[in-house]
């Protein structure tokens, strides 16, 4: 953990980088101060150390989950990322410089993977079944607004009515009942 905290109690600094750790893994880069880019980096390194390590280990793949605010993102990096980066042993963030702001004037920085993932190679899971090319009689845009409608009006016959509640009981006291 940094010394520095950003200008926030403890609680709220591990929740705030939590939260930007979330948003460079699902996003794969941000934008953000320059500190914070740093602070995150420093975060988000150890994270793909320990999931790159997840793949093979349960224990590191929930350390991960803990680690991040979303599910999405632990499994993300865990099953999508760290296999791209399997070259890698660290250095796996690249902060650049991008401007200042207008209002503070805070340098602005963008962390990104160093790699590129969208060219790396995917492991595609191999298919045995064929899609069909036949086009069927059902298939066509008349059969199929007819099926939404018939659908529509089914789903109108059987709305669920609400369930009837007993009524609160009357207050006894020196007031009575207001």
């Amino acid at each position: 953990m940094p010394t520095t905290r950003l200008g926030k109690g403890r609680a709220q600094h591990q929740a705030f980088l939590r939260s930007l750790a979330d948003s460079l893994v699902l996003n794969e880069s941000i934008e953000t101060t320059l500190p914070r880019a740093k602070a995150v980096a420093r975060y988000a390194e150890k994270l793909v150390s320990k999931a790159k390590k997840g793949k093979d280990n349960l224990q590191n793949r929930r350390l991960v989950l803990s680690r991040l605010s979303s599910a999405e993102a632990a499994h993300k990096l865990v099953d999508e990322i760290t296999p791209k980066l399997s070259e890698r042993n660290s250095g796996f963030f690249r902060i650049e410089r991008t401007s200042v702001r207008m209002g503070d004037n805070a340098q602005l920085a963008k962390v990104s993977f160093v790699d590129d993932l969208k060219s790396a190679k995917k492991a595609v899971k191999p298919t045995t079944e064929k899609p069909s090319t036949k086009k069927t009689a059902t298939d066509s845009p008349e059969t199929e607004s007819k099926q939404r409608q018939a659908r529509v009006r089914k789903d109108a016959h059987t709305k669920v009515q609400p369930k009837m509640t007993a009524k609160a009981p009357k207050r006894a006291g020196v007031r009575g009942n207001r």
